[in-house]
This record gives C-alpha cells, structure tokens and sequence, in this order.
C-alpha cells in the first residue's frame, strides 16, 4: 500500500547540545555522533533525517537519544510500519537530489512529507528486515573489531617507536602527500568510462554511492585510489582512514598517503600522530575552511629505527596492519551484498 511520510511518522527538529552537560545518552548531527549528554530529546526507534549538510547520511537509532538543529528526528507509526524497514525504505532514496538549500543543502518538512512509500504488511516486512540484518550485524561486528586492532596497534607503536634515540626526520621524509584533483575539472564525456569521487563525504561513510561524483579514468594514476589505500583529509573535516570503498577518484582537500621506503603502518600511524595537532591547526582558521598546509606536514617530527629494529617492529605491527585491511576488504564484501538485497527489496 502507498504512504505518505507524512502518513508514517511525525517529523521533528533536533535543539541546540552546547548548554546540555556531559553524560552517556548520544548526540547526533549530520556528520554522525558529535558527543554524549545526560539529557535526551526522545527515547525509542527512530530514523533521523539531515536538515541541513549531507543529505543523505539518514541514520537510524534506538533508545535514548539527543539531535541538534542539523538534523530531524521522528516518531514512527509502528502499527503500519517498522522502524527499520523504514530506514531502509529512506535510506534508498536520493535526499540530496530533494535539496533547496543555496549555500548549504537543505531539506524541508514540507518536502519530506510529500515523499511516497509501497509499505507491504508488517510480517513481510519483518521477513524482509530478517534477511538483511544479520548481515548489518556483522558489519557492525567487523567495525569494532577494526577499531580494537586499530587502539592495539597505536599502542604498540607510541610505545616502540616513538623513540628519541632513533633518527630524526619529517613526516615529508617517510611519506609522499599526493593531493586530489578538483574532479569537476575531469568529468567523464560521452560513454568515456569513469570512476565514482572520493570526498570527504564518501571517506567519512566508507563507501561511495549512486549520488557521489564521477569522473574520466583517464587521470593521473596517482589520484587513483583503491580499498585499503592511506587517506588523510586535510581542509574541512580532518582525519585519516583506510579507504574501504571501491576504486575511486582522489579529490582535493584529500591527499593518499604513500611510501616507497617505509611500511604501511608506519606512515598510517606517524600521519596520525599528528591528527590532534592539525586539527588544532584547522580549527584556529576562523576566516577560512579549517585546513592545514604542507608546511604543516614538514615541521612534524618524527622518529626512523634503524634497519633491523624496525624489521624486527614490522614483524609485529605489519600483521595487525594487514589483518585489519582484510576486515575491511570483507566489510566491503558484505556492505556489496546488503546492497544487493536492499536494492531487490526496496
């Protein structure tokens, strides 16, 4: 049967955090999970629907939440529809194609309303959900066993290797920063093959989708990037990450990190040693988008083992390093087939 949102929730706006005080009940924005608080805005399922920014990260939540203005939050009808199967049903759709904002995307109330849904009965609906989440259950695991192999290796390595007895060098002496190029200028023409866009907004989702960017193959290779590459995004939002996603092209304001003479996790983690520190950097630009420069880049320090300690430390960190890349290559294996099953149901 066709609804209407409208029909199926009711659409809230999120309020300002900043005066709430610190706790355990999560806050959520556009870009994901901002803080923790002890207050909340609701307690329940919900799905939370981008007011303003990237339009298409909906998410869906459970139990005692907060929202801030960026992003809607609803109270779902759940004797005509599940919660998460209207995710799912949300999560299909092209937002950022709904947008009427100018400077900033937006959405309205009004828009999300009108949007229309087939909503078969709850049990098929529940049949449908049963197909997909025990596969979104090991994502989710997959994830978190990434970020402890990811704690034990930093671990390991602020122990070993940060090390003043070692020779000094600059993070431009162990890794070459190859920035993206602004992909506008490269999209693909006519039936030229192409490659999606790799942005801050795919590398903060891990994946690139029908709504990213394109661009021409005939680039230069070393903007090309491929799953299990070192990406680190220096203007905007900062951080550094394995991309996780198929083969893409680099835009600016991204740079992958490469060496021709150091291991992988050595650069990963001498790059994001720094992290906290050019994030200070950025946030200080209150003119400008908070960025960093390669200056930046050239006065962070950092310590080289001789040749057969640091063999005798990759014998060690290089496992850890490759078994956290082989997560999530398979991660993006499962992502692929959850597509596959929501694309055939939705």
């Amino acid at each position: 049967m066709i609804y209407k949102l409208k029909d199926l929730v009711n659409i809230n706006y999120g309020k300002d955090h900043k005066k709430i005080s610190n706790g355990n009940i999560p806050v959520y924005g556009t870009g994901g999970l901002m803080r923790y608080v002890d207050k909340y805005i609701y307690d329940g399922n919900s799905v939370l629907i981008p007011r303003k920014g990237s339009l298409n990260n909906v998410k869906f939540v459970q139990g005692k939440f907060w929202t801030v203005d960026t992003m809607f939050w609803t109270k779902i009808n759940s004797e005509i529809v599940l919660p998460k199967y209207l995710y799912y049903c949300i999560s299909k759709i092209n937002l950022a194609a709904l947008n009427v904002g100018s400077a900033v995307p937006s959405l309205t109330v009004k828009i999300l309303n009108e949007l229309q849904f087939n909503i078969p009965n709850i049990d098929e609906q529940q049949k449908i959900i049963n197909k997909i989440a025990p596969i979104e259950a090991k994502i989710i695991l997959n994830n978190q066993i990434n970020d402890n192999l990811d704690a034990l290796l930093t671990t390991i390595f602020e122990e070993k290797v940060k090390n003043s007895g070692f020779d000094e060098a600059k993070l431009t002496d162990i890794a070459n920063y190859k920035n993206g190029l602004a992909m506008q200028k490269y999209r693909p023409k006519n039936n030229e093959s192409s490659l999606p866009v790799l942005k801050i907004k795919e590398l903060n989702q891990g994946y690139t989708d029908n709504s990213s960017d394109r661009c021409s193959t005939n680039i230069d290779k070393g903007v090309i990037v491929n799953q299990g590459d070192i990406i680190f995004s220096w203007s905007g939002t900062l951080l550094v990450k394995n991309w996780s996603g198929k083969t893409a092209g680099l835009n600016q304001h991204l740079f992958k990190v490469t060496s021709n003479q150091y291991p992988d996790w050595f650069i990963y983690e001498w790059t994001k040693h720094y992290l906290k520190k050019f994030q200070l950097i950025a946030s200080g630009k209150a003119t400008t988008l908070g960025h960093i420069k390669r200056n930046d880049l050239k006065s962070s320090k950092v310590f080289i083992p001789n040749k057969d300690t640091l063999n005798e430390y990759n014998t060690q960190l290089k496992p850890l390093y490759d078994k956290r890349i082989a997560i999530i290559k398979e991660t993006q294996c499962l992502n692929d087939l959850k597509q596959t099953l929501l694309q055939k149901y939705f």
